[in-house]
């Protein structure tokens, strides 16, 4: 059970879109029964086998937003499912952006069941919000996130909507918004010293007030759906800060939608309380920001069989 394992030294982190690949998992879910058990009740819940699509791709069907939600939610729940079954809990969780409902199930505050028709659903709404190609995303590298900031109010000021979207360390922030006007605060980073500047294969402009539609449109559902309180701390991406009421939390995922994804903050508040930090589910891309916020924080992943044996010594405090 979450709360009473053997380890409390450790944070566990969960990643979000961007981090799936088909056949995630699959190692998980062919030698490890809790594991499988998560995947088939996505399958039950959904009415559909998201399973085969994981596991099978082809990767244009798993890359669609409202599969790519559950799918990573899946996986990621199926791998923290593993090491609650070998003992071990964490001390506090975060996720990024959708990795924010891994850490909320993992934390004993939502019912996956809940969780995985929660995320396809925000997926659909936040593809709904604006017509593609209208909106975009870009990663700007080599500028400190207060330049960014300006930058954007800059582009802003003639015309559209630009704004960070994730603050995902402190040489890079993701901006997003209106197409001409993520293209134009892009020039105005460069002019400003940044090294590059980056458009991303993504189709909509995630964590920006134009996605106040899938926002008003998730509000109703999640109010639905039950939040316990948190068994351990919960790190959001809107206030950077540990918190515990489900009330909060279900506040907290509404207003994620629109707002940055506060990931330097969030790491930098997970390491204030001792936390080491494992990243479960797909992918090792929280690792890598992670070592650039601070590479002082010990990382390990988790995500297939292969990574059990290290990630049992991670936990019990030990070095591999």
């Amino acid at each position: 059970m979450v709360g009473g394992g053997r380890e409390a030294g450790a944070g566990w982190i969960f990643p979000g879109q961007g981090s799936q690949s088909v056949g995630m998992g699959r190692s998980l879910h062919a030698g490890r029964p809790e594991a499988r058990a998560v995947f088939e009740e996505a399958d039950t819940v959904l009415g559909a086998s998201l399973s085969r699509t994981i596991f099978e791709g082809p990767d244009t069907a798993l890359a669609l937003t409202e599969t790519t939600q559950p799918a990573i939610l899946t996986a990621s729940v199926a791998a923290a499912r593993v090491l609650q079954t070998e003992g071990f809990s964490p001390s506090l969780v975060a996720g990024h952006s959708l990795g924010e409902y891994s850490a909320l199930v993992t934390a004993g505050v939502l019912r996956f069941s809940d969780a995985v028709r929660l995320v396809r659903e925000r997926g659909r709404l936040m593809q709904q919000a604006v017509p593609v190609g209208a909106g975009a995303m870009s990663a700007v590298v080599g500028l400190p996130a207060e330049a960014v900031v300006e930058a954007c109010a800059e582009a802003a000021r003639q015309g559209g909507v630009v704004s960070a979207a994730n603050l995902n360390s402190p040489e890079q922030t993701v901006i997003a918004g209106d197409a001409a006007a993520v293209e134009r605060a892009g020039g105005v980073c460069k002019g400003r010293g940044a090294r590059k500047v980056i458009p991303l294969p993504v189709s909509a402009p995630f964590h920006c007030v134009l996605m106040a539609p899938a926002a008003a449109g998730l509000a109703p559902l999640l109010a639905e759906a039950t939040f316990s309180d948190a068994r351990v701390p919960v790190v959001t991406n809107v206030s950077a800060r540990p918190e515990t009421s489900g009330t909060a939390l279900r506040e907290a995922l509404v207003a994620q939608v629109t707002a940055p994804v506060r990931w330097v903050e969030s790491v930098r508040a997970l390491a204030s309380r001792g936390a080491r930090l494992l990243e479960i589910g797909p992918g090792k891309v929280l690792c890598g920001l992670v070592r650039r916020i601070n590479p002082e924080i010990e990382t390990r992943a988790f995500g297939e069989a292969a990574d059990l044996d290290e990630a049992k010594a991670f936990l019990q405090g030990g070095s591999s």
